[in-house]
């Protein structure tokens, strides 16, 4: 029996909103989403993703807000060159949860924008965008406005999918440092916790 594209689809899309999805499906299965995207865009004739779920303008903001996420820099390219947008939308075209809590989200940052700045989030100077980001970016703000409790959690879904997207890509990968099952003659510990 084989399995079709959209079964895998479905079981990678199976947790519920607000949730990692790698916290209820195993990373090979996700790497079988970027070989979709991948096997996809080499067809096409302009090589390009063509989105699945989102609008043209909702996806052109999906991808500015993944950049503003996981940056590429020096060393790694950062969520575009992952494919963590395709990623997204993929999943997202399958799931009822996402489509309400992404979908949702992205217009409630344009509106939110529209009624802050007289324009939606993509037309806003850098400024701006940073400003808006940096309230919906943590829940304390939330609790003194609560008119930002739908973007505060949009954008917390939206973090924990664009990691996803980052870390099971090969770029994701790389970055690590993942070597796989090899065998290495002592352990170096882990890395130092980020800072906060």
């Amino acid at each position: 029996m084989s399995i079709s594209r959209r079964d895998v689809l479905k079981s990678l899309a199976v947790s519920a909103a607000a949730t990692s999805v790698l916290r209820v499906i195993p990373a090979h299965a996700a790497e079988m989403a970027h070989q979709m995207i991948a096997a996809e865009k080499s067809a096409a004739p302009a090589k390009a993703y063509t989105p699945k779920f989102f609008s043209a303008h909702a996806y052109k903001t999906l991808q500015s807000l993944c950049q503003s996420i996981i940056p590429a820099d020096a060393d790694s390219g950062g969520a575009i060159e992952a494919g963590a947008p395709e990623f997204i939308d993929l999943l997202t075209s399958e799931n009822k949860d996402y489509q309400v809590t992404l979908g949702g989200g992205l217009m409630w940052l344009d509106s939110t924008c529209s009624d802050r700045y007289g324009k939606v989030y993509l037309d806003c100077t850098p400024d701006q965008q940073k400003e808006i980001l940096d309230k919906i970016a943590y829940r304390k703000n939330a609790i003194a406005d609560s008119s930002l409790n739908q973007g505060v959690a949009f954008f917390s879904f939206l973090r924990n999918m664009t990691a996803d997207g980052f870390f099971t890509s090969q770029i994701g990968f790389k970055y690590l440092g993942y070597v796989g099952n090899t065998f290495v003659k002592e352990f170096p510990g882990c890395p130092p916790a980020p800072e906060a």
